[in-house]
């Protein structure tokens, strides 16, 4: 099952602030790579997918947090939720890991 990937008007104005930092071509790579994963398969190993207790969705909706890098300082980070009928994924949020 593919999921619909919706964005947030925060995420999508961090994906494009992303996109136009060429020094960060490498972290928009692995942000790329990851929202890929969540599209297809939103439990994917390599995104450690896990809720994320402290906030939740517009509606009341669980939070999840997905790695888009690792090991690394400032490392990416995606957050979501699923929206309606759970067939989409609306990312809230795509940011260096604090």
């Amino acid at each position: 099952m593919n999921f619909e990937i919706a964005f947030s008007l925060e995420a999508d104005d961090q994906l494009t602030a992303l996109e136009n930092q060429p020094h960060l071509i490498k972290r928009l790579k692995a942000v790329n790579k990851a929202l890929a994963f969540l599209e297809s398969n939103p439990r994917h190993p390599g995104l450690k997918t896990h809720k994320y207790a402290t906030k939740s969705g517009p509606n009341g909706e669980e939070i999840f947090e997905a790695y888009a890098e690792n090991n690394t300082p400032g490392a990416y980070r995606i957050f979501w939720y699923y929206g309606a009928g759970k067939d989409v994924i609306t990312i809230i949020a795509i940011t260096p890991h604090p």
